[in-house]
């Protein structure tokens, strides 16, 4: 679908992002055309209350429960974060032009030209009295995109918008669930997909063999040691044979090569997994990379980020560098399109997600 000469902006756009690592909710206020971006506002953090997380779990690994009444709450739970967030700025519903609102995503096969998050566009309106933006992957998957990686157009507009200039080529990799990359080469030409595992597989070991929600500062991991043989194993998915573009279901891989494993060595061999993912994806990347820059949760763990820097053979470092908000930018990303959206410009082209043209997407929720 072709761009429009729709203009809307420079306008206050709040996002909200649920994660793949079922943590919480990121809220992030940010001023932008749609283009670029003029204000970074505050954002926040709101981890999900214990049932609605454990019910959303369930739906993701497809152990039942009622969809339907899991996505109320997870809109309502959507609704109480936008609301602290507009508190936290000090800024009434009249002041926020749209909200870009991601939903949960509980499944993703876009080989079958399927994908459904969890979130209704047209309750949160309602709730926040402010237009809504949600369903933002859907028409790429049903013009046989992959309906992922959605935050390269974002990354770009950071990047045009650093006073000193980022040398290319460089690639932005997101550390979530599933772990993503985009590559940034000269005259901003994009390149992304999926890489493989983020911190999903790392999360669930711990939650299997220990309770712990995640392995905090990789201290487990760094504890352990890496499996080569299992690793070996890991990698012989034909996922990582496979050209970009492509994306991943959270679910895509499996922890049984690990059965024999003790807790620290699965960890640590997981995090060698998902360091060796990344690092083939780079090296299906047009042109070897200068700086791999990491945003996402999985930023904060220092076994991770060293087993990056270790496999990849370039500097790795946090986003933070920049001036980004890391914790934010996902958030930030669909607050971006969402004022995209609004001005029916495209959300993803072939380069991201292998779609066969430049795609619009996106639905709008009236207020009221």
């Amino acid at each position: 679908m072709a761009e429009n000469n729709a203009s809307v902006g420079p306008v206050y756009a709040l996002g909200l992002m649920s994660g793949t690592s079922l943590d919480g909710i990121d809220a992030a206020l940010i001023r932008t055309d749609g283009e670029q971006v003029y204000e970074f506002g505050p954002w926040l953090t709101v981890p999900y209350e214990a049932g609605l997380r454990q019910d959303l779990r369930g739906i993701v690994e497809g152990n039942g429960g009622d969809a339907s009444e899991v996505e109320v709450a997870l809109t309502e739970a959507h609704a109480a974060a936008a609301s602290a967030m507009m508190a936290k700025a000090g800024y009434g519903n009249e002041k926020i032009h749209v909200v870009g609102f991601h939903g949960h995503t509980v499944w993703h096969d876009p080989a079958h030209r399927v994908t459904r998050q969890l979130g209704d566009g047209a309750l949160l309106a309602r709730r926040l009295a402010i237009d809504v933006v949600n369903d933002f992957r859907s028409a790429d998957v049903a013009a046989g995109g992959q309906g992922a990686p959605f935050a390269p157009l974002y990354h770009r507009a950071l990047a045009r918008t650093l006073e000193t200039a980022l040398a290319p080529p460089v690639a932005v990799l997101n550390l979530g669930g599933v772990a993503n990359i985009t590559w940034i080469g000269n005259d901003n030409r994009l390149f992304a997909f999926d890489t493989g595992p983020g911190c999903a597989l790392i999360d669930d070991w711990l939650l299997a063999h220990s309770g712990a929600a995640f392995d905090r500062d990789g201290a487990l991991a760094a504890r352990g040691h890496v499996d080569e043989a299992v690793l070996y194993i890991l990698l012989r998915d034909p996922y990582f044979s496979a050209p970009p573009p492509k994306s991943l279901d959270r679910n895509a891989f499996g922890s049984a090569p690990l059965a024999s494993l003790s807790d620290r060595d699965g960890a640590a061999t997981l995090v060698a997994f998902t360091a060796q993912a990344v690092a083939l994806g780079l090296e299906r990347c047009p042109e070897k990379t200068r700086r791999l820059l990491v945003t996402g949760g999985g930023r904060h763990n220092p076994a991770l980020m060293s087993a990056l820097a270790e496999r990849t053979g370039v500097p790795v470092e946090p986003v933070e560098t920049l001036g980004w908000r890391g914790d934010a930018l996902e958030a930030e990303a669909f607050a971006f399109l969402a004022v995209r959206s609004l001005n029916g410009k495209v959300l993803s082209l072939p380069e991201t997600t292998g779609v066969s043209q430049p795609q619009c997407g996106g639905v709008l929720h009236r207020a009221g």
